[in-house]
């Protein structure tokens, strides 16, 4: 399988629904049960914050050249411990890929569909994904930049329909939240928004036509996306109430919901839904990917394809095993996803960057051991 490129442009669009993701629809309501009516000042640091997340990232994609994170931590960590590391990382993404489609399956199940099951929507979301996955990142960037106008327009005119019925009662008084609880918030904020963005390592800068470009699009779409799960926070406290946001599990559904033009203009929550759809198919489509282009590139293998049926089962096997109920998925969001996600996201960048600054001194000393006999 030849080698896939996109544009700087193309990747930013990536950034910004990757981001995006499924915070639309599950960071309001935990956000404001954290903080109240302060889940926007959360939301506000933890996007400045992400990008100092993205300048380690892309320090770290200068020592990378050409090679993927699973190819670059097997490279300065040697075949053993690096390739332990990249298994883990890869089994992470297959697992988050999995509950994505859980995801799916739960809100369509809950909002649309309610008796169907979630494994159906967890299958036919799945093939959407596969079939991507064998065509390649070039075919999915081209269809995020038809599907990217669209989202927009729908998120312009739900901003729209939804201002009037602001109360700005709602979001007072500010910074009543604790020191202690800000912090916790933010963490929890950054692990759902910026921290799986070590993700897209295995497609930056190894599959970009302009590195350059591409690192100003990393910071670009990280805050577009940034914004836009702001602006869900705010609307939604403004809207429905801190009260009536933490209890809904999806509040920006709700908040669609509320949409109603001169008693004519109602019911349309489920075009809303595309734009939410959009954003939970590119982030399940990255951590499928990454899991994919991971094994094919510990395994050797020179086409991956043959790898994205049986990945694809999994992941649709997981779906129905990772989360008994939504409570359990809430808590694992809350508590343990944060965790697991910081390793690689943080610890796991830093450790890369030590180990390549002490591989170039010990290079240089090499260096210039060799060349002292030549000036004698």
């Amino acid at each position: 399988m030849k080698k896939q490129v996109i544009s700087s442009r193309q990747f930013t669009i990536i950034v910004t629904l990757y981001t995006a993701g499924t915070g639309i629809l599950i960071i309001p309501a935990s956000i404001a049960n954290e903080v109240q009516q302060d889940a926007w000042i959360v939301a506000t640091i933890g996007t400045i914050l992400s990008l100092l997340l993205i300048k380690l990232y892309i320090i770290l994609s200068n020592k990378m050249i050409n090679l993927s994170l699973v190819e670059v931590t097997e490279k300065f960590l040697g075949n053993f411990i690096g390739k332990f590391i990249s298994i883990c990382f890869i089994l992470l993404t297959l697992l988050s890929s999995g509950e994505l489609l859980y995801f799916i399956g739960n809100f369509l199940q809950t909002e649309v569909m309610p008796e169907t099951p979630p494994v159906v929507f967890a299958i036919l979301f799945s093939f959407i994904i596969l079939f991507t996955a064998y065509h390649g990142i070039e075919v999915f960037a081209r269809t995020l930049e038809i599907l990217f106008p669209v989202f927009l327009f729908i998120f312009i005119i739900f901003l729209f329909f939804v201002s009037p019925q602001i109360d700005i009662k709602q979001i007072q008084p500010v910074f009543e939240v604790s020191f202690t609880s800000l912090i916790y918030s933010v963490l929890h904020f950054m692990g759902l928004f910026s921290f799986p963005l070590i993700v897209l390592l295995m497609i930056f800068p190894s599959s970009l036509n302009n590195l350059q470009s591409g690192k100003k699009g990393f910071y670009t779409g990280t805050l577009i996306g940034g914004l836009i799960i702001t602006s869900f926070i705010v609307l939604s406290i403004l809207v429905l109430g801190v009260t009536n946001t933490s209890l809904r599990t999806f509040p920006s559904y709700t908040l669609a919901q509320k949409i109603s033009v001169g008693n004519f203009l109602q019911r349309i929550e489920i075009i809303m839904a595309f734009m939410w759809m959009v954003t939970i198919f590119v982030r399940a489509f990255m951590y499928f990917y990454a899991s994919l282009i991971g094994i094919s590139q510990l395994l050797k293998l020179k086409d991956p394809r043959p790898l994205i049926l049986p990945l694809g089962m999994i992941a649709i096997a997981l779906s129905q095993v990772v989360h008994q109920n939504i409570i359990h998925s809430d808590k694992y969001n809350q508590q343990t996803w944060p965790l697991y996600i910081a390793f690689f996201s943080i610890l796991l960048p830093f450790l890369l960057l030590i180990l390549a600054k002490f591989k170039s001194i010990k290079n240089k000393a090499v260096n210039s051991a060799d060349r002292k006999p030549d000036q004698t």
